[in-house]
């Protein structure tokens, strides 16, 4: 069975707190994977956090120039997806080694609602609250440490992510070794290992992202969607007929409220409007494809 997409009318907008619905006993059901930067936040979320880090004592000022550098490197495709990867990947390997967790994980925790909070993409936030009120388990899905995205994810109400692992010693530090790096193909494989455990039905799910370097997950799930796609995803979205959807709307989440009752506002307040953008968009891409 196909499942419904969010468009107006349907349960999936519904913004009412009724109970989400649940697929019947022993059936699988869909989940919703976002990527999280140019997705989700109209930022990159490793580089938001580098100025306090710094701040912190952890960065020096030549790491934060490059990590501005390594970022636009990645952006502009100046070398192919996979040399990236694998350079970005041993550099914060690299540059983390020696860190506290804790103190890590204080900084963000401290500085969240003023570098993430502002940049939530409103119709990111609708879409997830649209989701959820589906009966879908919602995921961020991002290369960026664990320490940074699993607050993210409190503070849009997603309890599931899929992020990269950095692994910590005896001693409460980060020993410079990666124990999961989550990108290009890494985060398909980790989609379907969640899928296994939650019994999901991936052809029954959706995934959203920018990059052509999330392919692999685009293809691991029955609905692709292209949010604001860079050129390499643009043209596969037009070769595969995925939908392409534009987000522009950053929106700041209401910082004395929490978890999916924040989310439930910000859709409700302004996000019930750029979903419907959403769905013109979905609309206007099935029937050209119908026509």
């Amino acid at each position: 069975m196909i499942p419904e997409e969010p468009i107006h009318g349907s349960p999936a907008l519904s913004l009412k707190p009724n109970p989400a619905p649940s697929a019947p006993e022993g059936e699988a059901k869909g989940a919703v994977f976002f990527d999280l930067d140019k997705t989700v936040i109209a930022k990159a979320s490793t580089l938001a956090f580098s100025r306090p880090l710094y701040r912190g004592g952890l960065l020096g000022r030549r790491d934060v120039l490059k990590v501005a550098y390594s970022h636009l490197a990645f952006r502009l495709g100046r070398s192919s997806d996979e040399e990236q990867m694998a350079r970005t990947r041993d550099y914060v390997a690299a540059l983390s080694r020696g860190w506290p967790a804790d103190q890590v994980r204080e900084i963000v925790e401290e500085t969240l609602h003023e570098l993430i909070d502002p940049f939530v993409y409103a119709e990111a936030a609708a879409l997830i609250e649209a989701h959820r009120s589906a009966g879908r388990a919602v995921v961020l899905v991002s290369a960026s440490g664990e320490e940074m995205v699993a607050p993210i994810g409190t503070m849009l109400g997603v309890t599931d992510v899929i992020a990269t692992r950095m692994l910590i010693g005896p001693d409460g530090r980060f020993t410079g070794e990666i124990g999961f790096y989550a990108a290009g193909p890494a985060k398909a494989e980790a989609i379907r290992e969640f899928a296994s455990r939650r019994r999901i039905d991936l052809e029954a799910s959706f995934a959203y992202s920018d990059s052509i370097t999330d392919e692999p997950m685009l293809r691991a799930v029955g609905f692709p969607r292209a949010v604001n796609p860079d050129r390499g995803l643009r043209r596969l979205a037009a070769e595969e007929g995925w939908p392409q959807l534009t987000f522009r709307r950053p929106v700041e989440l209401r910082p004395a409220l929490s978890g999916p009752k924040r989310l439930k506002i910000a859709a409700a307040g302004i996000g019930v409007a750029a979903v419907a953008y959403v769905v013109w968009r979905v609309w206007r891409e099935r029937r050209f494809r119908t026509a």
